[in-house]
Parts: C-alpha cells; structure tokens; sequence
C-alpha cells in the first residue's frame, strides 16, 4: 500500500461540521515550579480535568504524578483513581490517557552507550499495562524516535507496533502523535502493514525543539501528508499554544490546550487553571467561525461509542 498522496487541492479541506476541544491537564513535562497552579494529585488532576470540561473540553488527556513529590508517575492505581473521580461526574468525558514515559534515553558521559540520570526507557508493555487495565476511550502513541532537548526520545517501528498491539486488544483508539514528517512515514506504514486501521486520530505536536515548529507551513505540509480521512489537531508548545489553535482549526483540525502545553493565559500571566485556558481557547475557535462539540457530539466525530450514563470503566 503506497502512502497517502497529496491532495490536488491542499489549501483547501472540507469544513468539519464540529471541533473538539481536548485538554492537557497536567503532562510530564511542566514542573510545579513553573507554575503553583499546576494539578499533582489525582483529586486535583480530576477537578481540573472535570473544570476543562464545564469550559467546553470534550477531551481530557491525562498524565500523572507523584503526589508527595509531584515528579511524573506511571502508577497504576493513580490512573485508575483519577479515571474513576472523573467518570463518577462526567461519563461521557473522553478520557485520553498517555503512553509517552518510558521512551526517553540520556546517554551516560563517560560512556554514551550506558543510559545515564534521567533515561527512563522500559519495555513496550510497560509503557502500556496502564492501557490494557483501564480501557481509556484514547491513547496516545508516540512515533518519534528524535532529539529532544539535550536528550534522546526512542520509539523503534518494533516497540511501536508492540505497544500498538496492546492498545488494539484492549479496544482502546489511538491518538497518533507525530513530532516531525518521518513520523507520518512511520504512520504509513503502520497502516499499510495492519498495526494501525483508519481511520487515525492524529496530532501535530509543533515547537518541541529539532522537531516540526509551529507555523502555517508546518500544518498544511503535515495534514497533507496524511490519509484523507485522518483527523488531526496541531499542537503548539509554549508561546505557540493559541497561535496553534487558531492554525489547526483553520487547516481543518480539532484543538488543544492546557498547562501540559503551556503555563501562561498571555505573555506574563499565568493560566490560573487548565479551564482558563480552554475559554479562551474556546473564544478563539468560535471568532473564527467554528462550533464546539459536546464530549456526545465529540464521540461521533472521531468514531467512540457512546458510554451508557453511569458507565463505569473496568477495575
């Protein structure tokens, strides 16, 4: 199977009829020093994830941590705990739960071949038991295997379909991230072969150093680089968080923010909450013409069944 062509006409993609909007509540990433508002414990990443919604969030995609130190976790029981906060208020809220730790390598100084402070590579199903316990309706997958930073981010084609194969058994949809073009290559193949079927929920993450980089260019080349029937959302980091919005819907896509992407409501301001931040996320969405779908309307759109009110995820 040969990979997707280019449309005949790239700047131009049918109107989707409603976006959704999901919210990054607390990521791997953004430190608590950066920001006192950052949510640590399963009860506050829960409210905030449950706040993002009230704001108009269909989607929440959820990372966790350790509640004394704050540091990132991938503890079972902290995901089933705040999974199971979330779905007691809000059944119908899409819970997105990430696979991306424990793919990350710092090479020892001395000797690069010895993983040093920081490496938290672990077998692919590992990174996904989490996934095969508590049926989340998304995950994400992670393709790049790039520099990140002054560190190494690895994913191989290998660990990839391993991982992918567990979220396949488990009933759970991925969310495709892709860092950089070569990732959509990966993407390809992954269909071609079988590991994946479409159509794929994707993302664009834009500003991640030696990555893709948050600008027009970037959406258009990379939405057209996918399967027609993709659906996408471009991501920006930092001070590309809203710019992005505004890019991904205008290129066709859905939408992101939340204090995973970025700490500030504006330059010099911090976003008081993750709900802040998908307002005006919101507010920028709607000025431009578009029509924010309810996390019901949002399982429609990329394909999730609809969870009987009152449902409850596996123990």
């Amino acid at each position: 199977m040969a990979a997707a062509p280019f449309r005949k006409n790239p700047t131009m993609r049918t109107p989707l009829p409603k976006i959704l909007i999901t919210c990054a509540i607390t990521g791997n990433l953004t430190r608590p020093d950066q920001t006192p508002h950052l949510p640590v414990t399963p009860e506050q990443i829960a409210d905030s994830a449950l706040g993002a919604a009230e704001a108009g969030a269909a989607a929440v995609h959820i990372h966790v941590r350790d509640p004394q130190t704050g540091r990132p976790s991938m503890e079972l029981d902290l995901y089933r705990d705040v999974m199971e906060r979330i779905r007691r208020s809000n059944p119908q809220l899409i819970i997105n739960l990430t696979t991306g730790p424990g793919g990350r390598f710092v090479p020892s100084t001395d000797d690069p071949s010895i993983a040093g402070p920081g490496t938290t590579l672990m077998i692919p199903e590992r990174r996904v038991e989490h996934i095969a316990a508590l049926k989340p309706d998304i995950c994400t997958l992670d393709l790049n295997t790039m520099n990140s930073g002054g560190q190494v981010v690895i994913n191989t084609p290998a660990n990839v379909r391993r991982m992918a194969r567990v979220i396949t058994d488990a009933g759970v949809k991925p969310e495709i991230e892709l860092f950089d073009s070569g990732d959509i290559a990966l993407l390809n193949d992954l269909l071609a072969d079988g590991t994946l079927s479409g159509p794929v929920l994707t993302s664009f993450v834009m500003g991640v150093r030696y990555g893709f980089q948050p600008t027009p260019e970037t959406v258009l080349y990379a939405r057209n680089l996918l399967p027609s029937d993709a659906a996408f959302t471009a991501i920006g980091i930092g001070r590309a968080a809203f710019r992005s919005v505004a890019l991904s819907y205008l290129a066709g896509g859905h939408v992101r923010v939340g204090l995973e992407d970025t700490v500030h409501l504006e330059q010099g301001v911090l976003a008081t909450s993750n709900a802040v931040l998908v307002e005006k996320a919101r507010r920028i969405a709607e000025d431009l013409g578009a029509q924010i779908a309810n996390p019901t309307e949002a399982r429609v759109l990329i394909g999730l069944p609809e969870r009987p009110a009152g449902a409850r995820q596996a123990a």
